[in-house]
């Protein structure tokens, strides 16, 4: 008997040493404020630290995607801060929050849409990749890519967004075009532009199609919640991305281009739809890409978005991706909770978030939104949990869309509460700069979620910041990788 008791007291010690270290998760992590704050403009014109002569591509050493399996470029990832602008970084980050805004409500509303059919591709594997660079200096919430468009190449500004399918940029003449940082594109000038026909299969797969009657050549036309819109030719180009280079990309050439669109050329559409760019050429590179946002800050750091296999990072964690039956643009994976210091918040449960069978609801990964949107009472419950947790520091004043503001100015650094993403299969803990974040110069930080009123939830860029976000559409996933832009 003596013996039962002394080794069941062996186990019970040995159960409560252990506990502690089971599935135990950091409450605090350390914030620098004076090592983050918003960027100023500089009055200089941004040049890529090299980009091939077109001409000399021409000569056999492009690559045109065969079987290399392992081919991939890696371009340095650069802050846009150098494309000048008279905003100054406050006027910049309020207008970046006010587009952000209607960029959200756009969403919501595509997201009542109609449905689309998903495209399928034969998969062959190949690789190559473009740098991206943040858009904060020109009051733009999304990143953008450098690439060069048709032949020879001209290297000019896109914006990267996974949360739209159609490729398009100004092109000339213009009937109306807004200001941008690099000239705009001329198709005349170009050897391997081509008007795509009426009659063609991909101008039917357009959601507004239209038809120039005289020349028999497709129209098209995009609309976006804030009331911009690019109209223009439906055509074909060959895009390159560094030596590596891409034919026969349908694209739209916007003759009439209006509203909030701000620095870049045009857009690179990544969505899931069949007109985006993995959705026509994934095949050419396994399905594959993944890219890492740089501190919306930073200067200096680089990073790149990469296509093929080497998209994918080894330390990844991944999700699986969810399909929603009404459309296919977006990227959807499933929220199971999230914790503020350490602990799970009470409420905030996988039901808040759930795609249903018709399409509504659910949480997507979007690119070109800034600050993630929870619905209203995942939001409210995690906002507490957060303002229990930073109840020592200094509160300020709401600003803008954020409701829970402090003041850090005159401190060197502080403690404030971790935060983790509880997604399938994926724990993504968030570094302190990609929820705690500066909205002016002089030391006012605010929390950089906010709730939602649609039943749609959406991770921003903000939070995706210094991960190497992976999409692996082959294997139906995505994934999270720290640290990735090195």
């Amino acid at each position: 008997m003596e013996g039962r008791r002394k080794a069941l007291l062996f186990t019970l010690c040995f159960f409560f040493i252990s506990l502690p270290t089971f599935s135990s998760l950091p409450t605090f992590q350390t914030l620098i404020p004076s090592s983050h704050s918003l960027p100023s403009a500089s009055p200089t014109s941004f040049q890529p630290e090299s980009e091939p002569d077109s001409e000399s591509l021409l000569g056999g050493s492009e690559s045109e995607y065969g079987s290399d399996s392992e081919s991939s470029i890696t371009l340095n990832l650069d802050h846009i801060d150098a494309l000048s602008t008279n905003r100054t970084p406050q006027e910049l980050f309020s207008f970046r929050l006010q587009r952000d805004s209607r960029r959200v409500e756009s969403i919501a509303t595509l997201a009542a849409r109609i449905p689309r059919r998903n495209a399928t591709h034969a998969p062959r594997t190949v690789g190559f990749s473009s740098s991206v660079v943040s858009g904060l200096s020109q009051g733009s919430g999304e990143y953008f890519t450098r690439l060069g468009v048709g032949t020879p190449a001209r290297y000019v500004y896109m914006v990267l967004d996974t949360g739209s399918d159609i490729v398009w940029l100004q092109c000339a003449p213009c009937r109306k075009c807004y200001s941008q940082s690099d000239p705009i594109f001329d198709p005349r000038k170009s050897r391997t532009y081509s008007t795509i026909p009426c009659s063609s299969p991909l101008c039917r797969r357009l959601d507004s199609a239209g038809c120039n009657t005289r020349r028999r050549t497709c129209l098209y036309q995009v609309s976006y919640g804030d009331g911009s819109f690019t109209v223009g030719d439906f055509s074909t180009e060959t895009l390159t991305f560094r030596r590596n280079r891409v034919k026969g990309v349908a694209l739209g050439c916007g003759h009439d281009n209006e509203g909030l669109f701000v620095g870049a050329a045009g857009l690179l559409g990544l969505g899931k739809g069949r007109l985006s760019f993995p959705g026509q050429t994934g095949h050419r590179f396994n399905q594959k890409f993944s890219y890492c946002l740089v501190d919306r800050s930073a200067s200096s750091k680089p990073s790149s978005v990469v296509f093929g296999n080497a998209a994918v990072s080894r330390t990844a964690r991944f999700t699986p991706l969810l399909s929603n039956p009404k459309l296919d643009t977006f990227y959807y994976v499933e929220l199971l909770g999230i914790s503020v210091g350490g602990t799970r918040v009470p409420g905030v449960t996988a039901s808040l978030f759930k795609l249903d069978q018709i399409g509504n609801g659910g949480v997507i990964i979007d690119s070109g939104t800034s600050v993630t949107r929870l619905i209203r009472p995942a939001y409210i419950a995690m906002r507490d949990a957060f303002r229990v947790g930073a109840k020592t520091l200094k509160r300020a004043p709401d600003f803008s869309l954020f409701d829970t503001c402090f003041d850090l100015s005159n401190q060197n650094e502080v403690k404030v509460p971790t935060v983790v993403l509880h997604f399938r299969g994926a724990d993504v803990s968030l570094p302190a700069t990609n929820y705690l974040i500066p909205v002016d110069s002089n030391g006012k930080f605010c929390f950089a979620f906010a709730g939602t009123m649609s039943g749609l939830s959406i991770i921003g860029n903000i939070q995706q910041q210094g991960f190497r976000v992976v999409y692996d559409l082959t294997g139906s996933r995505v994934g999270f990788a720290p640290r990735g832009c090195a």
